[in-house]
């Protein structure tokens, strides 16, 4: 069932409408997936997006789960970096020309143009508990997989 809103959160400011992009992963490579805009059914994961897209931040992952059909992180990681953003941007967006993938994933895109129904400024100190640092470990399998140098 398509909820009401998705949710949206960018490093930007973003005056009138978000605009499609083509995507790319969290690892700042071009993805072959659709061109558009990126939401999720989860308030809780669109801020940590929010987070993780910040300026600073070079190596990031998530990965979200659904129980009794409520999408939640299961783990929000960083690689690399620090977030060198005091504040990120939650967007609140009418579903309207939003499509789910994969069906029954937290994870909705628009190919059109949406015009925000609320923007919120929230500080990334508040938010940066639902973000954990990488293991060593985890920093070396990281790299050895996105070919970052240490």
């Amino acid at each position: 069932m398509k909820p009401k809103f998705v949710y949206h959160g960018s490093m930007r400011k973003i005056r009138g409408k978000l605009l499609p992009r083509q995507a790319k992963d969290l690892g700042g490579v071009m993805d072959n997936s659709q061109t558009g805009i990126y939401a999720s059914d989860s308030k809780e994961e669109a801020i940590a997006m929010g987070i993780l897209k910040s300026r600073g931040i070079r190596g990031s992952s998530i990965d979200m789960r659904k129980t009794n059909g409520v999408s939640e992180i299961k783990d929000a990681v960083i690689y690399g970096g620090n977030p060198r953003q005091k504040f990120f941007y939650l967007y609140t967006l009418p579903s309207r020309t939003f499509t789910n993938i994969p069906q029954g994933s937290p994870q909705w895109i628009s190919p059109k143009p949406v015009k925000p129904i609320k923007m919120e400024r929230l500080p990334v100190s508040e938010y940066i508990s639902l973000i954990r640092r990488a293991t060593e470990k985890e920093k070396e399998e990281w790299n050895k997989n996105y070919g970052k140098k240490k």
